[in-house]
């Protein structure tokens, strides 16, 4: 008999507990759905950015995604496979784009590089090479001379064209629009990422820079669904 009462008491015990826990849970959901419904939150995760920036994007289906960055940032340098991985994997509703930030003299001369790439049309040949030229070989970009040389080695641009397009006053306009745009943006360290001009995420916020790329999915797709709806 002792062992009968026991074993409903603590059958009771349990179900109270169960049915508390519940409504606990229940009660919780109802003041803050969001909380259930959303895995990450502006002013945590990601930041909302106070004036949208406009977009270049041409399609009204897709959405822009830009990297902030520099060849002068270690960050970048490490992020950039991760990052190369994921834009192999978008749709074609993802337009992706990259912008050079410019924080320093030095920081400008590599996004003066960058866009004298982009003009000659030998971005994908001279990407890697950039970061490997600072962060591997160590070299000092501000020799044009070397600079000129790697043009030449990595992608087959002879030294006077580069320096022609290099000092052309396109490619230092394009450094200037870069630096107002990022602060348009509200960057201040890099890798940060922009989602359709609205949202800026960076490894902090994210916790990480492969969790930067997951928020980065996260509001394409709400981007996305806000086009479709």
């Amino acid at each position: 008999m002792p062992l009968y009462i026991s074993t409903r008491v603590n059958d009771a015990l349990l179900l109270a507990l169960t049915i508390a826990g519940l409504w606990g849970a229940s009660a919780s959901a109802a003041e803050n759905p969001e909380a259930q419904a959303e895995p990450y939150i502006a002013g945590q995760h990601y930041a909302v950015i106070d004036i949208p920036v406009a977009t270049a994007v041409q399609d009204a289906g897709a959405v822009e995604v830009v990297e902030v960055f520099s060849y002068m940032c270690i960050h970048c340098y490490t992020f950039d496979p991760l990052l190369s991985d994921w834009h192999k994997a978008q749709s074609d509703q993802v337009n992706f784009q990259r912008l050079p930030a410019v924080f320093s003299p030095a920081w400008q001369l590599l996004a003066q590089a960058y866009y004298t790439a982009e003009s000659l049309g030998v971005v994908e040949e001279m990407h890697e090479p950039l970061f490997k030229a600072v962060h591997v070989d160590r070299l000092d970009l501000r020799d044009e001379d070397l600079m000129a040389g790697l043009f030449q080695r990595h992608a087959g641009i002879e030294a006077d064209t580069f320096k022609k397009v290099f000092k052309a006053f396109s490619v230092r306009s394009r450094v200037m629009q870069s630096r107002a745009k990022s602060g348009s943006y509200g960057i201040t360290g890099v890798p940060a990422m922009i989602v359709n001009g609205k949202y800026r995420i960076d490894g902090q916020s994210a916790g990480g820079t492969n969790e930067m790329l997951q928020v980065v999915d996260y509001l394409v797709a709400k981007e996305l669904a806000a086009k479709d709806g």
